[in-house]
């Protein structure tokens, strides 16, 4: 069995792909920074621990020898994605992040573009990035380019983790407190506020009110292979309300397989002339629905169902339709028929 090393195993997200690989029958090799909450973690599930630390370049190395993949699930990425890829790098190994910062997926795509080489770099291989990449790509079909590509979520709640805040607080200085937009082929960075507009998710979410531009990775990993100038995301507006109040608890367990109660519409609908097709995905919890993500892309990494290499968004990498289709245990997808336009 492959040994998989998981960067930021402790966390909230790094226990549920922890969790994927050993159903998936990986051996998981758990990382990160704090050596007791790394002990606690693997003493319980009869793993061997590795700490290791974003400034000590030797204790990464030794964290990854003689595993096959890493996966970082320990943000803020801005601070770890670059140190743990440079590792991947010297260990020959693919490297997956679930990264949902903006800035840092852009660092990751164009700094690794040249230098990867044939080793694998996916960054933003999770619910925020990955997941509409792959839905954007299917729903393209054997197209490249497209007029526009929306990304709607549709999110009952968001009881957002301490990675998620502490990786939001970074990409508000980074931008200076301004808000993101992909427009003209390009990221914005603008001072006015959002606007407010009624999205039209299909059953059985419907019609609901949401935050425009509400900028997510999917205008990164989008743009980074399809020829669309113009990427908008939206967000429900309860969900947004949800993250920005900073007395919102983070997600509580509601199942035997430690989900929270939140539900997920995405809806992704292209455009190209005047035509459109749209692909959609629901299913539960934002960070459990990561786990199998990544961990799909890393059996597909390892397995050479890939359709490139080097550093590559999940919709360039992969086989989008067939990707999608395999996370059936996971989330249920509708995408449009194949075949011309």
């Amino acid at each position: 069995m492959d040994k998989v090393a998981v960067f930021g195993a402790y966390g909230h997200t790094g226990r549920f792909v922890v969790d994927e690989l050993r159903a998936r029958g990986y051996v998981p090799v758990p990382s990160g920074r704090d050596a007791g909450k790394l002990d606690a973690l693997a003493s319980g599930a009869g793993l061997e621990a590795r700490p290791a630390s974003v400034d000590d370049p030797a204790s990464l190395d030794r964290a990854l020898a003689g595993t096959a993949a890493v996966i970082n699930c320990a943000g803020p990425f801005a601070v770890t994605a670059a140190p743990v890829i440079e590792a991947a790098l010297r260990a020959g190994i693919p490297y997956v992040d679930v990264a949902a910062e903006i800035e840092a997926n852009a660092d990751t795509l164009a700094h690794f573009a040249d230098r990867a080489g044939g080793t694998a770099v996916v960054p933003a291989m999770a619910f925020f990035g990955g997941l509409g990449d792959l839905l954007a790509t299917a729903a393209l079909g054997d197209r490249t380019e497209a007029d526009e590509v929306h990304v709607a979520y549709g999110l009952s709640s968001w009881h957002p983790t301490r990675g998620t805040r502490a990786a939001g607080a970074v990409s508000h200085r980074r931008r200076d407190g301004r808000r993101v937009r992909y427009a003209g082929g390009r990221l914005e960075y603008r001072d006015d506020a959002a606007p407010t507009l009624e999205w039209p998710f299909p059953d059985p979410m419907g019609p609901r009110t949401v935050i425009g531009e509400f900028a997510m990775a999917d205008v990164v990993t989008v743009p980074s292979h399809l020829s669309v100038p113009e990427v908008r995301t939206y967000m429900t507006v309860e969900a947004a309300r949800d993250l920005a109040d900073p007395d919102t608890p983070a997600p509580a367990p509601a199942d035997e397989r430690g989900r929270s109660a939140q539900t997920f519409l995405v809806d992704v609908v292209v455009r190209s002339g005047g035509t459109e097709r749209r692909a959609v995905a629901t299913g539960h919890d934002i960070y459990a629905v990561t786990a199998p993500l990544a961990v799909e892309a890393v059996h597909r990494l390892l397995t050479g169902r890939t359709r490139t290499a080097g550093a590559a968004s999940a919709g360039k990498i992969f086989d989008a339709p067939d990707f999608l289709r395999a996370l059936s245990p996971h989330i249920t997808v509708d995408l449009p028929a194949p075949g011309a336009w």
